[in-house]
């Protein structure tokens, strides 16, 4: 039992002892128990939703009021003009509209109104769950109507999936695995590249050497990006329905963003475990947790929010959602393009600041 009690005794002192063991040991578990544990989240949490009322009487304005009060949603606009419709979702204003007939008070004692749900269905897993909330409020607000009397219990929403009809989640799954591959090829493959040649001394070779790691695995991806795409659309169906040179600049953008993040990380580690461990698992799990690829955004802690502000993917995978899927324009991308370029700005400086052009 001593024996045993000396060797734990050892352990802890060579793990407090070795940051990089410690970071395995403790600080992984810890992390992945924090991030699981807030981030997998399904529920839907203060989705925003816009309202088309054309008559706005009491009946519609109680509705809605009830829809403002769940936990759920978020009324944040009222849309006099129909037509603003596709414009609020290529923005990404709302999550949610809901329109109102023309005379839906009338037509509620005879059964005849209409209430129509529209979501986004570039997500339609969590289109689904919206409209499902959100009619299961509108069915309370019928029974409470017909007080008992069963006279609108009949009255069923009108669901359309906006962009996504056919509820295919390739149009959800493909723009994630893109923002996913290029994290990882760029950032990983640029550490390790840089890291070995530190370590194996050749690094001032490298910084002279016309044919530099940086344009090998800029080649790289930009042929896996390629391949992605040419699966996207001819395999999976994915549309792009936005200008192929939207896609092409966020994508580079993107590019040039992680290529920094790659850099960054072999300014600060001196071996390559170091590196991989760095820019594998220490970008694998914000990006497939913090992204928006697997769990929603709006649905986490706002904690959780903030942090993903500085997580690339997250703002890369929004854009290409909204040029692909929705045929956004570039200029309704500025929130995230101005997200990269403020993060590869930053990155720049902290590469100056901690770049060594010479060994000794």
């Amino acid at each position: 039992m001593k024996t045993l009690i000396a060797f734990i005794q050892k352990e802890f002192r060579h793990i407090l002892r070795d940051k990089w063991t410690l970071l395995i040991i403790v600080g992984m578990p810890i992390a992945q128990l924090l991030l699981f544990g807030f981030a997998i989240n399904t529920e839907v949490r203060d989705a925003s939703v816009a309202v088309f009322d054309p008559v706005c009487d009491e009946l519609t304005s109680r509705i809605v009021e009830r829809i403002d009060a769940s936990d759920y949603f978020n009324v944040t606009e009222r849309i006099t003009d129909i037509d603003r419709i596709n414009d609020i979702f290529r923005e990404g204003y709302t999550s949610l509209v809901i329109v109102f007939s023309d005379n839906f008070s009338n037509d509620i004692l005879n059964g005849e109104a209409g209430i129509q749900l529209i979501a986004d269905g570039t997500d339609p897993n969590q289109a689904s769950m919206i409209t499902a909330y959100a009619g299961n409020i509108l069915a309370s607000c019928r029974e409470e109507i017909a007080g008992g009397s069963g006279t609108a219990a009949g009255i069923t929403p009108a669901i359309r999936m906006l962009y996504n009809p056919q509820g295919k989640s390739s149009y959800n799954f493909v723009p994630g695995v893109m923002g996913l591959i290029l994290m990882l090829i760029c950032a990983m493959m640029t550490a390790v590249a840089i890291v070995r040649e530190k370590e194996s001394g050749s690094m001032e070779v490298l910084l002279t050497s016309p044919v530099s790691p940086f344009m090998i695995i800029t080649a790289k991806a930009v042929f896996d990006l390629i391949l992605i795409l040419v699966c996207a659309v001819f395999v999976m169906g994915v549309p792009i329905a936005g200008s192929v040179f939207s896609l092409a600049f966020v994508s580079v953008l993107f590019l040039i963003c992680t290529l920094c993040l790659g850099l960054l990380i072999s300014t600060l580690v001196e071996t390559q475990m170091a590196a991989m461990i760095a820019s594998g698992v220490g970008l694998m799990m914000p990006t497939m947790l913090l992204s928006g690829l697997i769990f929603p955004i709006e649905s986490m802690p706002r904690v959780l929010q903030w942090i993903s502000t500085v997580v690339p993917a997250r703002w890369y995978i929004q854009s290409i959602k909204m040029i692909m899927i929705q045929g956004t324009p570039l200029g309704h991308t500025l929130v995230e393009t101005g997200a990269l370029t403020l993060i590869t700005i930053i990155l720049i400086v902290l590469i100056i600041k901690n770049f060594k052009t010479r060994l000794t």
